[in-house]
């Protein structure tokens, strides 16, 4: 096991890689008890003609600073190999504003090779890389030292075998001509926006049946205060309170101490000091809003006029469609999607980019009547009207 603990070691290691035409990256981290991620291990990894190296770093050792990594994060003549990079990207980004580029998702690549949605790694291992991961150190305390061999045999295989599924996927895209379709898909986890959390926007992704404008304001303000405070304070959202509380405050209005107290959801802890002052302001807030800024509920899909029959052919057309190109159906449309194209619409992730010219031009042409579907031996295909 090489295991790098000083900056100077760092360094070295990414001179080294920064030589190399890709490095795989993964980590390891805690969350459950933090707004942020703690980054308790980096594991990277590279291969060429004339040998391989793995290390493991160590992000909390004193004597190390990160940004040799981050510098070789930067480096355009080296890609960034992850697998499922979402989480990964947003501790470096949220560290040091930094987002590897190139970027390569060995996720996001398996899918458009046709290895089925949300691949796992495991999956990719033994498919691929013809082997098995020993998975019993997954959900061990990453923050203790020292690693005990079986923590560091399983992260190092976590790039280790990254290696062969990376020179597969790349060979396969290559070799098929999609490699622009995974560049596309990239755009997103390349979004600094991807990984800010703003905390006015925090009021959207808590689920609500009541579409009064007042009510959302109020539920805007909880949200906002609650987002804010665990940010400060780095702690869980749901540490503060949950969102099942939340809408129940949103209803019930409490006015003080004493009303926070009749709360059936809300968390002992919220019911005084700061957090309970901050329920108590951001409902105030909430009902002092005048009328024109109120928020307004999206009802952009409770007006859709869905038709059923051709809801129910374009998912018959996107299987086969999928089923054709060797892609997940889910990386193409969800099943929003489809309904809303029965519906009329027309501005959905389907129609754009590599996506259309998969599924989206025949199925505009279903949805205009110009193509209808058969069965021809096993497969569905179109056929002109």
């Amino acid at each position: 096991m090489k295991k790098i603990t000083t900056t100077d070691a760092l360094a070295a290691f990414c001179a080294e890689a920064a030589k190399r035409p890709y490095v795989t990256v993964d980590t390891e981290f805690l969350r459950e008890r933090t707004y942020y991620s703690k980054l308790c291990l980096v594991q990277l990894a590279y291969q060429d003609d004339a040998g391989a190296d793995a290390v493991l770093v160590d992000p909390l050792a004193d004597d190390l600073s990160l940004d040799p990594l981050y510098d070789l994060f930067r480096d355009a003549g080296v890609v960034k190999v992850f697998h499922a990079a979402r989480q990964d990207l947003e501790i470096f980004f949220v560290d040091a504003g930094v987002i590897p580029a190139p970027l390569f998702d060995t996720q996001v690549a398996a899918m458009v090779c046709g290895f089925g949605e949300q691949v796992g790694y495991e999956t990719l291992v033994r498919k691929i890389a013809k082997a098995d991961l020993d998975k019993s150190s997954r959900f061990t305390d990453w923050s203790r030292r020292p690693l005990t061999d079986a923590q560091a045999k399983y992260a190092l295989a976590d790039v280790t075998h990254l290696r062969d599924i990376y020179e597969y996927l790349s060979n396969r895209l290559d070799k098929s001509g999609r490699k622009k379709w995974v560049s596309e898909e990239m755009a997103v986890l390349k979004d600094p926006a991807t990984y800010q959390a703003n905390p006015d926007d925090a009021w959207l992704r808590v689920k609500t049946r009541t579409q009064s404008g007042r009510f959302l304001a109020i539920v805007r303000e909880l949200a906002r205060f609650r987002e804010t405070y665990a940010q400060a304070r780095n702690v869980p959202r749901n540490r503060v309170y949950k969102d099942d509380a939340l809408v129940e405050l949103a209803s019930t209005k409490p006015q003080n101490e004493q009303d926070l107290g009749r709360s059936r959801l809300l968390l002992r802890e919220a019911r005084k000091g700061d957090i309970a002052q901050g329920i108590l302001d951001a409902i105030k807030a909430g009902l002092a809003v005048s009328p024109d800024d109120l928020p307004k509920p999206d009802r952009s899909r409770v007006k859709l006029q869905v038709n059923p029959a051709l809801a129910d052919m374009l998912r018959v057309l996107l299987k086969a469609k999928t089923d054709d190109a060797g892609v997940a159906q889910k990386l193409i449309a969800s099943s929003a999607d489809l309904d809303a194209l029965a519906a009329g619409e027309r501005d959905v992730a389907a129609l754009k980019g590599w996506r259309r010219e998969v599924f989206g031009n025949d199925a505009m042409l279903l949805c205009d009547g110009q193509v209808g579907l058969a069965v021809k031996g096993q497969k569905v295909v179109t056929v002109a009207l």
